[in-house]
């Protein structure tokens, strides 16, 4: 293939084959000398992607908070205070990261990068204290999504728009909107294909479901690093950065280990109850849920289960002791009380007379609990 030289004015140019066609593309850094007819805005995919994520979001975990959001045995919160987090901490990410691009750190763009890892790794601890494995990688991406949307229709489309003003003005632009517009452009580039993993990591039981899931987070994001950086350096003809491929292999094989260790901090029967296990403990029908609950339940919620294919208890959920499952009411009522979602496939014919038995149980505790919490 033969490249023509960049014409006056053009960063860089690539010519594509593509569905039959051959596709002509120039870049400019600031912009074209004159101004063309037609200009095609890629910001509607970004937006729609945020609305339809969040509109997911506050359908099944806010909506759905009781089973998705919140985990009872990390935090006593009430739903409404997760879903508080869940929004707030959406909007402190894109504040803490926008200061940081505006104050000094965008001459320093590795820096800048490091920082936001650090951010990013640090968020993803710290909605391991509360969420459930699940929302804590789900609400991983979504807060790197909003960074992300926010950059194109706070940064990025607003620059691009002062350009096309200046030039429709015949006033010359200033490349200081450009600049700032690649700097926020780069960053969403990297970003791009951790965010696709954290968005689908609920179908991943073993990285949302491990305790270390925020450590899978990190080297997740280390990894889409790793590949950008292959692919960017090879499509701008600047060298071919093979040390990417081993890079790569090796944090996938850590993810693959650390998704498969067992967990250090398993709860035992002579572990304190907190004053909201003690009152499902002690309602009417625990004694009759329990029985159900170790009969049909915890051949495969164990810590060495004894189901046929079952070698790690599903989501890392252990129902053997009081302790385990009055930590996981919430769970075990929605689950097997008022829907069929478990046992999957009623795998262990559990009978709709149990099931009520536990609806019976539940109902029983959460009428008791707000004079049994307010008398302590």
């Amino acid at each position: 293939m033969i490249f023509k030289p960049c014409l006056s004015g053009a960063h860089g140019e690539e010519w594509q084959v593509h569905g039959g066609g051959f596709y002509h593309i120039r870049k400019y850094l600031v912009a074209p000398e004159t101004m063309p007819e037609h200009l095609t805005w890629f910001k509607w995919e970004s937006y729609a992607t945020w609305m339809s994520g969040a509109a997911l979001l506050m359908v099944v975990y806010w909506a759905g908070g009781e089973l998705y959001l919140i985990d009872q045995t990390k935090s006593d919160l009430a739903l409404w205070q997760g879903i508080l987090i869940s929004a707030g901490s959406l909007a402190f990410g894109w504040i803490i990261y926008d200061w940081l691009c505006k104050n000094g750190l965008k001459e320093s763009p590795t820096l800048l990068m490091v920082i936001l890892f650090v951010l990013l790794v640090a968020m993803g601890w710290g909605y391991n204290q509360v969420f459930t494995g699940r929302a804590t990688l789900l609400h991983l991406g979504a807060f790197t999504a909003t960074i992300m949307s926010a950059n194109v229709f706070f940064i990025i489309i607003p620059n691009q728009k002062i350009v096309v003003a200046d030039l429709m003005a015949g006033r010359a632009p200033d490349p200081k909107y450009g600049k700032i517009a690649k700097l926020r452009s780069t960053h969403n580039n990297y970003l791009t294909l951790p965010v696709i993993f954290l968005m689908l990591s609920n179908h991943y039981p073993l990285a949302f479901a491990s305790e270390y899931n925020w450590v899978i987070a990190g080297l997740v994001f280390l990894m889409g690093v790793t590949i950008r950086h292959y692919f960017n350096t090879k499509h701008a003809r600047g060298g071919n950065p093979i040390w990417t491929w081993p890079a790569t292999i090796i944090l996938f094989i850590l993810i693959m280990w650390i998704s498969t260790l067992p967990l250090q901090h398993e709860p035992t029967e002579d572990a304190a109850l907190s004053e909201r296990q003690q009152i499902f403990a002690q309602a009417d029908g625990f004694d009759a849920a329990q029985d159900i609950i170790l009969g049909r339940c915890s051949m495969c919620h164990a810590a060495e289960p004894v189901y046929d294919g079952i070698r790690i208890a599903p989501k890392h959920v252990h129902l053997e002791t009081t302790y385990d499952i009055t930590a996981m009411a919430n769970a075990i009522y929605l689950q097997s009380g008022v829907t069929h979602a478990m046992p999957p496939a009623n795998v262990t014919w559990m009978e709709d007379s149990e099931r009520a038995a536990i609806v019976k149980w539940y109902r029983n505790a959460m009428q008791d609990m707000p004079l049994r919490l307010a008398l302590n």
